[in-house]
């Protein structure tokens, strides 16, 4: 049997506020068609991964006893989408109507960033290595 450590992660679900604002959002932003949708979750396949959003009404029964966090509780991780051009990439995102979070930064370990949030407050970072 193989360690869960040495397994691709193959789907992360994101609970969703307003499905259909959010479903348009990555249509949008990411150019992306869902691969599979029905009334309360559309799944957007990234490429060696698959984004699975899902209307919050329906987190209760994935995760109970578990409680499902509110947007109003802020941000306990973010995506990060590696570029060759960050200050590019910028300029689809304002096309595509994106308000950024911060950035473009330059960071101390090599790397510059702009992040942005979706409609549902998940976070989202693209990163370009610098020389």
């Amino acid at each position: 049997m193989k360690h869960l450590g040495t397994m691709n992660v193959d789907v992360i679900t994101l609970f969703v506020e307003d499905l259909l604002k959010t479903k348009t959002f990555y249509q949008d932003v990411f150019k992306l068609s869902a691969v599979y949708e029905d009334e309360v979750s559309a799944v957007f396949s990234f490429g060696n991964m698959s984004i699975n959003l899902l209307a919050i009404s329906e987190a209760d029964g994935l995760i109970q006893p578990g409680k499902v966090a509110s947007l109003e509780a802020g941000s306990r991780f973010q995506f990060t989408i590696r570029v060759e051009d960050v200050d590019a990439e910028i300029n689809e995102l304002k096309k595509s109507g994106v308000e950024l979070l911060n950035g473009p930064l330059n960071r101390p370990w090599g790397v510059r960033t702009v992040a942005f949030a979706d409609p549902a407050g998940h976070v989202w970072e693209l990163a370009q290595q610098l020389s």
